[in-house]
């Protein structure tokens, strides 16, 4: 879903497997630093303050700028500092997400993740190792999740319960497709060496964290239960 530029120097990464581990690796933690901070927030109490101040609106303006950044400033930026943005990126997203702890049940949270995880890894193999041409997929999947949010933004207005569940559908299959397209763009990178190594690394690394957190959002979205206390 983000855009990227080719080096001046490419670094062709020898061994698909070792590349995969390593970004897989880097996703893990981002996803790790987003439950710890999700978690510490709400549990510690910090979650009550940061509303009634406000201050959440300046969160979600964070995050915003965080992820342009990445995306605008991958190719100048430093792998050091493409990984600080990543994990920056991350930690925000847990601190906005810690609400969920205050909206679900928490054994909804717990098998959204799950369900989450195999579905992340069913596309994700999919998209290794498929031999159909994939590149088309990225203009389909995002016109269509462009269409989604500008419905979501109407129905915000509407208020019509089965357009939100239509809606929650129809993210939840793109991002799947997202998963599956990234996965195979990024497979196809490793093998052209067109990234920097490390910063590869991240790259595929960001591009993955996002596609899992939506699939997790719309499956609690979907299937969640409200917390009744």
């Amino acid at each position: 879903m983000l855009g990227y530029e080719s080096e001046n120097d490419p670094i062709i990464i020898s061994d698909t497997s070792d590349y995969l581990t390593k970004t897989f690796f880097r996703m893990f933690l981002g996803l790790l630093a987003t439950a710890f901070a999700a978690g510490y927030t709400y549990y510690s109490g910090l979650l009550a303050p940061i509303i009634e101040s406000g201050a959440f609106v300046m969160f979600f303006i964070v995050e915003f700028i965080l992820v342009i950044a990445f995306s605008a400033g991958f190719r100048k930026f430093s792998a050091g500092v493409v990984t600080a943005l990543f994990f920056a990126y991350s930690i925000v997203n847990g601190i906005t997400f810690s609400t969920l702890f205050a909206y679900f049940e928490l054994s909804s949270i717990v098998y959204a993740f799950i369900g989450s995880a195999a579905i992340f890894g069913i596309m994700a193999l999919i998209g290794k190792n498929t031999k159909a041409d994939l590149s088309s997929f990225g203009t389909i999947l995002s016109v269509t999740l462009l269409v989604g949010c500008v419905v979501s933004v109407i129905n915000l207005f509407i208020g019509n319960g089965l357009v939100d569940i239509a809606l929650d559908w129809i993210i939840l299959f793109v991002f799947m497709g997202f998963t599956m397209y990234d996965m195979n763009k990024l497979t196809h990178l490793h093998n052209e060496g067109v990234m920097n190594e490390e910063k590869l690394y991240v790259y595929g690394a960001m591009e993955l964290y996002l596609d899992f957190i939506n699939i997790f959002i719309r499956l609690l979205s979907i299937f969640g239960n409200v917390r009744r206390d």
